[in-house]
């Protein structure tokens, strides 16, 4: 883990616009381009960011990003063992003879429950026609190749690569002509070596995943929203709607969630707010995380779920699938469904939100506020003694409250005295990197008081005010004078550091250590202490 001081060093350096490279993945030396190369591209310095490799179903996909030319990098992807001519061979003649071996009824191909077995019969078979195909094949090839096969003719071909990286959020599609796009977790925006072959593959690729849902896109219907079934959302429209083509945009599914050591090891949260956050939810009371898109306030609201007691009912309501507890909690996750192709079956954010009232719950998590009438029963689950997690879009505190209280959401200013505080988060596109910009107490008539600031000159989270109603409301709910609570927020302040110093980062690990503390608090804090490996499962 870098010191403070050569984080602060980077963070000016950024400032006068000499940034360093950023940390590479592997060690990689810059190189000129080659003798070989065209003249502009001789001069062209190129150097190689990062290279690593991983499996998408068993197939091995190697990766490179290079900074060259181009104002953005390039994501190159490759898999290798796979000839052009071998590729060329599947996707146009034993793509066919797949599709006609495996017979199965209409029903099981849009079953998404079914999507594993369907999966399984149609790898069988593509290995019984590559054993026919090229019967002296190796094994280990034939099944590579298998691979390779099935995800061209269930999958999204060569975008399957792309949606197994986990180092990738986002996979985008803008039109034939132009590569494939990504967004890389550390490198931001890139430009793939990819590229869809025509409009039709496109439009063939966002028709399939439509249909898995029972949903259409056409000219009629230009434009879709889904999930494929890993969890990943699709967003899909059709040209003249999108004037350059047809566009696919998945935003993946987090397999691994961020939790509030992930957020502390990366410098996005200090211990020491995160520890204040901890015990403001262990004492129920409610919070709003806010922040503009990208800017990570589902994936905080994601990690501060992980510190709710396991002995207390959670209900979750989402427009997508984004959420990952621990999977020992008493949670009942809940998604928004739109209407079918007729109109009906919709279930709205609001009625779900109704509907969790009704379910007995002690705590409750929104995916995001958008109307009055959410915003309304939101803030009315509060006033009846419910603890209420949700994520908002805006920019800082006071703009929270301005959106809160002003059109199209409304709400009267009275009814913000049971929110108890709010946590910004901030996406700084230049540097690339995501930080807790501010965390706010809210006192009486939605007056704000600041009391964390992140300061982007030093990059560090600093106290910039007295805590007064948070203050007031542990008194109140738990008996704490300001003695306790600064003892409180210092024993959670050592049991954070000790976590992520041992690398506790996985969503169940946390979840874990942050149970334990709940049922014996002295436990947790000597290992903590001592700096003991934590023992899991015990």
């Amino acid at each position: 883990m870098p010191k403070d001081d050569d984080i602060r060093q980077r963070i000016r350096d950024r400032l006068r616009g000499d940034a360093p490279k950023p940390p590479e993945e592997k060690d990689a030396p810059e190189a000129a381009a080659s003798e070989s190369a065209p003249p502009e591209e001789k001069r062209a310095k190129i150097s190689l960011l990062a290279s690593y490799s991983f499996t998408s179903e068993g197939l091995p996909v190697e990766v490179k990003i290079i900074k060259g030319k181009d104002f953005v990098p390039r994501y190159e992807v490759t898999i290798p063992g796979i000839a052009e001519g071998t590729k060329l061979i599947l996707e146009t003649k034993l793509k066919g003879e797949l599709v006609t071996e495996v017979k199965l009824d209409i029903s099981e191909i849009l079953d998404p429950k079914k999507f594993e077995e369907v999966k399984a019969k149609f790898l069988e078979a593509a290995k019984r026609i590559l054993q026919r195909n090229f019967p002296t094949l190796p094994a280990d090839k034939k099944e590579i190749l298998a691979v390779y096969l099935l995800q061209n003719t269930l999958g999204l071909g060569e975008l399957e690569a792309l949606l197994s990286d986990d180092k990738l959020e986002e996979v985008v599609v803008n039109n034939s002509r132009d590569p494939v796009w990504v967004y890389h977790k550390k490198f931001g925006w890139c430009k793939s070596s990819l590229r869809l072959r025509n409009e039709e593959q496109i439009y063939d690729y966002a028709s399939m995943i439509a249909r898995k849902i029972g949903r259409q896109i056409n000219v009629l219907n230009p434009m879709l929203d889904a999930h494929l079934p890993s969890g990943d959302r699709v967003n899909s429209t059709m040209f003249p709607i999108s004037s350059f083509g047809n566009t696919i945009t998945i935003r993946k599914f987090a397999k691994n969630p961020w939790t509030i050591t992930n957020f502390i090891r990366s410098n996005t949260v200090s211990s020491e707010v995160a520890a204040l956050i901890w015990l403001c939810i262990q004492n129920e009371l409610s919070l709003l995380v806010t922040g503009g898109t990208g800017s990570g306030k589902t994936s905080f609201l994601n990690a501060m779920s992980g510190l709710i007691p396991a002995n207390q009912r959670i209900v979750s309501i989402e427009d997508t699938r984004e959420l990952t507890l621990p999977s020992f909690l008493h949670w009942v996750p809940m998604v928004v469904r739109e209407a079918n192709p007729e109109g009906k079956g919709e279930v709205t954010m609001l009625d779900l939100m109704v509907n969790a009232l009704r379910q007995r719950p002690d705590r409750i998590i929104v995916g995001e506020i958008r109307r009055q009438r959410e915003a309304e029963i939101l803030f009315e689950a509060m006033h009846t003694g419910h603890s209420v997690y949700a994520t908002l879009h805006a920019d800082n505190s006071e703009q929270t409250i301005s959106r809160l209280t002003n059109p199209p959401i409304n709400i009267p200013m009275a009814m913000l005295d049971a929110l108890s505080g709010i946590v910004v988060t901030f996406r700084h596109r230049r540097f690339n990197i995501r930080r807790v910009l501010e965390f706010s107490e809210v006192k009486k008539n939605g007056a704000i008081n600041t009391l964390y600031k992140w300061d982007v000159k030093s990059d560090k989270i600093k106290g910039v005010g007295k805590m007064d109603r948070l203050s007031g409301l542990l008194s109140l709910y738990a008996g704490m004078d300001e003695r306790e609570i600064e003892e409180d927020v210092r024993e959670k302040t050592e049991i954070l550091d000790w976590m992520v110093k041992n690398g506790y980062e996985d969503v169940d690990q946390v979840g874990e250590i942050v149970s334990h503390y709940y049922l014996n608090p002295d436990e947790v804090i000597e290992a903590a202490r001592k700096g003991v490996k934590w023992e899991f499962g015990r």
